[in-house]
């Protein structure tokens, strides 16, 4: 038992201690027993502090200085050689000493050590009275990703995360007992209960309290005054119809798409089929212009390219301030995407108008980032068009001319060319649907790595614009399930990334002009791009998002929930770091995936370790699966 420190002495450590989470989140006794019983204890370089042989585990390290390794044996899924690294503030072992068993790695100093030493028994005693050190002690992973996500938040914004995020229930946010009322009352009385109440809208319900209509105040001059509408009219001869819900258990964000995809200002919620409450545009965004609905319906409205334009540069702005808000890396790019497809959709028609073309010949595709619904604020264009033909070579003239303008006008409206090439404006990518699925089967059956490393971005394609149906041809090819040639090959061509992790698990970063910095992407969340894609074509999943990919591809394999949970994390993490790059200023103008280390703090990098090293052991699952000979 450590001996009891001056109060003075007590003070200094307990201040030390709380530079380090989960200590900084702990309340001021279970932290106080911890610190008053922990021993300082010392390791030479190379030495072992704790190893599988030594039997259930006794004691909880918290590193003061220096570095501890930790080498896993070959029963686990890492690489021999490979290890994890803990540095100042870092506990271990703490799945072993919470569950009371031997630790399954062995846990060395890499150079000399300091930690504090905490008995078992009093760990465990302190953590079922402290939350803060059982969340941490439980799940490492998902604990670190969610606290370094909250403190991107607060360092955006002061204002508070759980009142703006886009991913709260619409059963928290929605105003309850809306006004609602029979469906024969009279306009009249209808009319004087919106004022007196104040509200904008009146739904109309049936004898089980199941929606059937609404009115809002927006309907009142096209539909009652204009048409001179006696007020005695029951109000079913004028209320919108069908109406769209929404239940409790839906998110803002997905209010927010509702209303942009069909120019709502209301979306009655539902809890089973009874109307319970209301949500309107207002509840969702404070930002008057700066809102999905009003951009989208912006969007939809514009007769001139130039109008589009113009319009694009507040798709960036809508993000900057969403994001300022601590909207989540999930929210942002789905709404992100959402907008750009409607700017793209709504170019490819002026344009096939000025042409002359006829677009339910033909479908504007999208691949990459926006195929899967995750574009950020900086990103290129890859796109393509299918159309349905007889004599391909003498229509694809006409429909290149199309994918020319369409692809000039994304660049000026700041989506920069596709460098690869992967555009409708060039001959590959302008294809009949024959031909695309001529492709695609030859990619299938007989691509080579260097074809299929290029060749991947086609897989998460999807139709934006014009006759959507002549894509689904491609799409059933495109969701597999895949041979297991064509696995292979995949990963051998995704395994390429290499994680910028040191065989201990440091952070392995590049130099350049004299500063340490990372690329977000690549290494980073381009791993678990790729990894979704791989493990959506073994399970022939017909889904895009990577997050959708990897919990239906995860649940289908047996992963267990909370490794699934860890890899969309980490994503999500690595996600939301670089959305922050790109919408402060890059540090690389050329890559605005690159980030200085020196620009991250702690609390980033001990979570982007983690995240990394998500990343790793999910590719080291693809070697194992589809890497067999």
């Amino acid at each position: 038992m450590a001996d009891t420190p001056s109060a003075h002495l007590l003070a200094q450590q307990m201040a030390q201690w709380r530079q380090h989470h989960p200590f900084d989140a702990m309340a001021q006794a279970p932290l106080e027993q911890l610190v008053r019983a922990a021993d300082l204890v010392y390791f030479a370089p190379e030495e072992v502090i704790a190893a599988p042989s030594d039997g259930e585990a006794r004691h909880l390290y918290v590193v003061k200085s220096g570095v501890v390794t930790a080498q896993r044996g070959l029963a686990e899924l890492d690489r021999p050689g490979e290890g994890w690294q803990y540095e100042a503030g870092d506990c271990f072992p703490m799945a072993a000493l919470m569950q009371g068993r031997a630790v399954t790695a062995t846990y060395s100093a890499e150079t000399d050590v300091f930690a504090w030493a905490l008995p078992a028994e009093l760990v465990r005693s302190v953590a079922a009275v402290s939350p803060p050190l059982a969340a941490h002690l439980s799940e490492r992973v998902l604990q670190l990703i969610s606290l370094a996500s909250r403190a991107q938040a607060q360092a955006a914004t002061q204002a508070a995360l759980a009142e703006q995020s886009m991913e709260r229930p619409l059963g928290e946010l929605m105003r309850r007992n809306p006004l609602a009322v029979a469906a024969d009352m009279p306009l009249e009385l209808a009319l004087r209960a919106m004022a007196g109440r104040r509200v904008g809208s009146v739904m109309v319900v049936d004898a089980q309290q199941r929606p059937i209509g609404i009115l809002t105040r927006d309907d009142l001059l096209e539909r009652i005054t204009l048409p001179q509408r006696s007020l005695a009219t029951p109000i079913r001869a004028v209320m919108s119809q069908p109406v769209r819900t929404l239940t409790v258990h839906h998110t803002a964000q997905d209010a927010a798409l509702l209303m942009s995809r069909y120019t709502l200002r209301h979306v009655p919620v539902v809890d089973g089929e009874s109307l319970v409450g209301i949500v309107s545009e207002r509840d969702l965004f404070a930002l008057s212009r700066l809102s999905v609905q009003r951009i989208g319906a912006d969007l939809r409205a514009a007769q001139e390219v130039q109008e589009l334009r113009e319009l694009a540069p507040r798709i960036r702005e809508l993000a900057r301030h969403l994001g300022a808000q601590g909207v989540g890396a999930h929210t942002l790019t789905a709404l992100i995407s959402h907008l750009n497809d409607l700017l793209t959709e709504r170019l490819v028609e002026l344009h096939a108008e000025q042409l002359g073309l006829d677009l339910s010949q033909a479908a504007w595709l999208v691949f990459g980032s926006e195929g899967r619904g995750e574009q950020s604020v900086a990103t290129d264009q890859d796109n393509g068009i299918v159309f349905q033909s007889a004599n391909p070579e003498a229509d694809r003239p006409r429909w290149l001319a199309l994918g020319e303008r369409v692809c000039a006008s994304l660049d000026a409206c700041g989506f920069p060319l596709c460098k690869g090439g992967v555009m409708a404006s060039q001959p590959d990518c302008c294809r009949s649907v024959e031909e695309w699925c001529e492709r695609f089967e030859s990619w299938l059956g007989r691509g080579t790595p260097e074809e299929l490393l290029a060749a991947s971005i086609y897989f998460d394609g999807r139709a934006l614009a014009g006759a959507v149906q002549l894509a689904e041809p491609l799409r059933a090819i495109a969701r597999g399930p895949a041979s297991g040639r064509f696995l292979h090959l995949l990963t051998e061509a995704a395994l390429r990334g290499k994680v910028p992790l040191s065989w201990r698990g440091a952070l392995d970063p590049q130099e350049r002009e004299g500063r340490l910095g990372l690329d977000l992407k690549a290494g980073g969340s381009a791993v678990f791009v790729e990894a979704a894609r791989i493990l959506a074509l073994a399970q022939g999943l017909d889904a895009l998002g990577t997050r959708e990919r990897l919990l239906r591809a995860g649940e289908q394999l047996g992963v267990p929930a909370p490794e699934r949970e860890g890899w969309t994390a980490a994503f999500e993490f690595l996600q939301g770091l670089r959305l922050r790059a790109h919408l402060e200023s890059p540090a690389d103008p050329d890559n605005p995936n690159w980030v200085l280390l020196e620009s991250l703090n702690d609390l980033d990098r001990r979570t982007l370790r983690v995240s990394l090293r998500v990343a790793q052991r999910l590719q080291q699952r693809l070697q194992l699966d589809y890497l067999k000979s």
